[in-house]
């Protein structure tokens, strides 16, 4: 449906540029965005790259893990229909340490893998389980500690302070995840 909106959205907006003679500002339009859009690429990839090897790191060296087994209470609470030894649980772990560092980017493996894990299980695999469902809004509110990729794009666009969305972030996004638990809790309990 999304996809729909944002194609019409294109053509209504090519088509009156057509109509109205500004052909011209159309195709420097279209050049504009893709140049704009590679050096946005170009200035965002040392971050990425940057964070991505330290979440690896951290991986590999055990970090993730040590941090996986001291959320695992916590989460088997958040998970209750999942084992407490269940895999997913620390792909779970991993991606809410990166998107506690607003690193969404690393974050989308690990969270790959633990929906894959948890389809596994899954015995009616065209419907999202429980635990799917609530890790898709523990996802989507992720509680941002360090919001380091808006930081670096405040950065890029030469923001006075571009540290102190950190604290309205921390606030925005806790508020988001408690809601969203909060909902999908009583929505379980009702069932």
């Amino acid at each position: 449906m999304v996809n729909i909106i944002w194609v019409s959205f294109i053509i209504i907006s090519a088509f009156y540029m057509i109509i109205t003679g500004n052909i011209s500002l159309l195709n420097n339009e279209i050049l504009k965005g893709g140049i704009d859009g590679l050096q946005l690429l170009w200035d965002m990839l040392p971050l990425l790259v940057l964070w991505s090897g330290i979440m690896q790191i951290a991986e590999d060296s055990g970090l993730l893990q040590k941090f996986s087994n001291i959320v695992r209470p916590l989460l088997t609470k958040l998970f209750p229909s999942l084992k407490p030894n269940h895999p997913a649980l620390g792909y779970i772990a991993s991606n809410i340490a990166a998107n506690a560092l607003g690193l969404g980017s690393a974050a989308t493996p690990f969270g790959l893998k633990a929906m894959e894990a948890m389809q596994k299980d899954n015995q009616q695999k065209d419907t999202a389980t429980e635990a799917m469902v609530t890790f898709l809004i523990l996802n989507t509110g992720g509680v941002t500690i360090i919001p380091t990729t808006v930081i670096a794009l405040r950065m890029m666009n030469q923001s006075a302070n571009p540290s102190e969305i950190i604290i309205t972030s921390l606030l925005a996004t806790t508020c988001s995840s408690l809601a969203g638990l909060y909902y999908d809790y009583r929505k379980r309990r009702k069932r």
